[in-house]
């Protein structure tokens, strides 16, 4: 059993190994994904309107090509097998709790898909709710 579990654990480390993070610049870089993510996270929470404006308007490392991320793009940077924070260690700037996407959820268009960065798992709170913001940009 123990076996099993180191084995488990290792892919899990090699799964999340795809982070990069440049400390000039505030940016971790996924290779997998070819995902950019801005590390300098907003340190207050905010409404989901709100939260597609700031990354909308965000210019950092001379992008200005920023946004929400959806649902599928924000789960891929929780890391299930650690909690507190429940991300790679590439992210330096972490709040655990909800952090918001751009997808609405379906089947009640006033809320929208979260994942919390202290257990990593997803959820959906109210549009009108707070959370915090962290914005993602497609690579070269």
């Amino acid at each position: 059993m123990k076996q099993i579990l180191l084995i488990i654990a290792g892919l899990s480390s090699l799964l999340m190994a795809d982070f990069s993070r440049d400390n000039g610049t505030q940016i971790v870089t996924d290779s997998s994904t070819n995902l950019q993510w801005q590390d300098d996270v907003v340190g207050s929470t905010m409404n989901w309107e709100s939260a597609i404006s700031h990354c909308e308007a965000l210019t950092l490392n001379g992008h200005d090509d920023w946004r929400l991320p959806n649902f599928n793009e924000l789960y891929s940077i929780a890391d299930r097998s650690t909690y507190n924070p429940a991300m790679d260690p590439a992210f330096s700037a972490v709040s655990t709790s909800y952090y918001w996407s751009s997808t609405t959820d379906a089947s009640h268009t006033s809320v929208a898909w979260v994942v919390d960065f202290y257990l990593g798992y997803d959820d959906n709170v109210y549009k009108t709710g707070s959370c915090y913001v962290r914005c993602v940009r497609d690579g070269q």
